[in-house]
């Protein structure tokens, strides 16, 4: 098989850097738009985005079918970078558009555009993330591709923070909520440009072994048997929880706690840049420290530093900083090694059953990681609505409390449980290379 290129391993891990473009500021940035721009309350918005991750427990394992089963003269993957960004681009814009329809109809367009701009952002995300698993089936390719992958992403969701609320109150003029919808369209167009070059400079080289595709059914049980896959759907489930906990509540810890809102611009970027850092690192220290012992000491001392968050006084901003820039060397080799451990499973699935779903095995975890989100979401709201917050307006001490308990112990309780589940983790870097012998000698036989 032909070795990757640096020009396809950056083109391909540039393709993140488009995908944060709306990402990041979902995370960070739509619940706060929500509840003080759009006007509904955190507990509506909170239900609302845990429905539609629950809605898209169907459609991910959807679009990961059918991406598994296109058969065009560019493959399988890379023809959802072409076609998807566009309408992608047009939804993330209404999502954030804010039209006068009056509570009731303010949520129903709150639930419809979130739902289409989660569905398509899948569509688009899904392949970008299977065609990892099918650039090279070259374990040390793997790893430097989703290492690019995600500096470029850390890169992307660095300058989303820095930039987006510039560019709201720029195009705004003081109108938030038009400034939101035109800091969309901004980041519409950058990230179709972007996935362009992706879809120009990567070629899919894996190839299966059975001649057809198995059937959606065949390919579902072929999940629910494979045990290592099962511990990375939880894993991601976890680690995008405790993220997206700090992530969102940042805002509000920042607005409402530290009275220093301006802040944020500096906070978030700075775990971004020290996650890309952590994330270049990650080629070599999975060179000589195996990925499940490397994760749970990752998920380890995530715990200690997130936990540590909880003693630091609103006036030591020197020290949220540096437990944040620590959090984010510690946590950034953390997502090119799920993605590679996610194409590993896909091997090993193949290995066993005879049968590979490259689509669907990401797209279930595609869908673990947005119902981690959800449960972050959902947690917030239900700990704001208990606690008494109030949007744009002084907090009560129960509830600056909570989103204490939100940028601290609670992230550390999801991060302490991810390592525990790694423990149980079992294609080590022995195993995976008995295995990737096995189908290279399949295929040599088959030729």
């Amino acid at each position: 098989m032909k070795p990757l290129t640096r020009r396809e391993i950056v083109g391909y891990g540039l393709g993140d850097m488009g995908f944060n473009f709306y990402w990041t500021n979902i995370s960070t940035f739509l619940l706060i738009f929500y509840t003080d721009t759009f006007g509904i309350t955190a507990a509506a918005a909170a239900t609302m985005l845990f429905v539609v991750k629950i809605f898209n427990a169907f459609t991910d394992p959807m679009i990961g079918a059918l991406a598994d089963r296109t058969q065009t003269r560019w493959g399988k993957f890379r023809p959802f970078l072409l076609f998807m960004p566009l309408p992608l681009a047009v939804v993330g814009v209404l999502a954030y558009s804010t039209p006068d329809l009056g509570p009731t109809g303010k949520l129903v367009w709150a639930y419809v555009t979130y739902l289409l701009l989660m569905t398509l952002y899948t569509s688009v995300n899904l392949p970008y993330s299977a065609l990892s698993g099918v650039l090279s089936g070259d374990a040390r390719e793997r790893n430097a591709i989703n290492a690019s992958r995600f500096v470029a992403g850390f890169a992307g969701g660095t300058l989303v923070t820095a930039v987006s609320p510039r560019l709201v109150s720029w195009f705004g003029g003081g109108d938030h909520a038009l400034g939101w919808t035109l800091t969309m369209v901004f980041w519409g167009i950058a990230a179709a440009l972007i996935f362009a070059i992706t879809f120009s400079t990567t070629t899919e080289r894996v190839q299966p072994t059975q001649a057809e595709p198995s059937s959606v059914k065949q390919d579902l049980a072929d999940l629910r048997s494979n045990t290592p896959w099962i511990l990375l759907f939880f894993l991601a489930l976890i680690i995008m929880g405790g993220i997206t906990l700090r992530m969102t509540s940042a805002a509000y810890y920042f607005k409402y706690v530290v009275n220093r809102p301006e802040l944020l611009a500096t906070f978030v970027p700075a775990y971004l840049l020290a996650a890309a850092a952590g994330t270049a690192l990650t080629p070599l220290l999975a060179r000589f420290i195996d990925k499940r012992r490397l994760m749970i000491g990752l998920m380890l001392a995530s715990t200690a530093l997130s936990g540590a968050f909880l003693f630091v006084d609103t006036d030591q901003i020197v020290l949220m900083y540096a437990l944040q820039i620590a959090l984010g060397l510690v946590l950034g080799p953390k997502s090119p090694l799920s993605f590679s451990m996610l194409a590993d499973s896909a091997d090993y699935n193949e290995w066993r059953n005879g049968r590979r779903a490259t689509g669907m095995t990401f797209a279930a975890s595609s869908f673990a990681q947005k119902l981690g989100t959800a449960v972050a979401v959902a947690v917030i709201g239900a700990l704001f609505s208990a606690l008494g917050y109030v949007p744009n307006a002084a907090q009560s001490a129960e509830s600056q409390a909570g989103i204490v308990w939100l940028m601290s112990v609670i992230p550390a309780s999801f991060t302490l449980l991810a390592a525990v589940i790694m423990m149980f983790y079992t294609l080590d870097n022995p195993t995976m290379a008995r295995i990737q012998a096995d189908l290279a000698a399949r295929k040599t036989t088959t030729a």
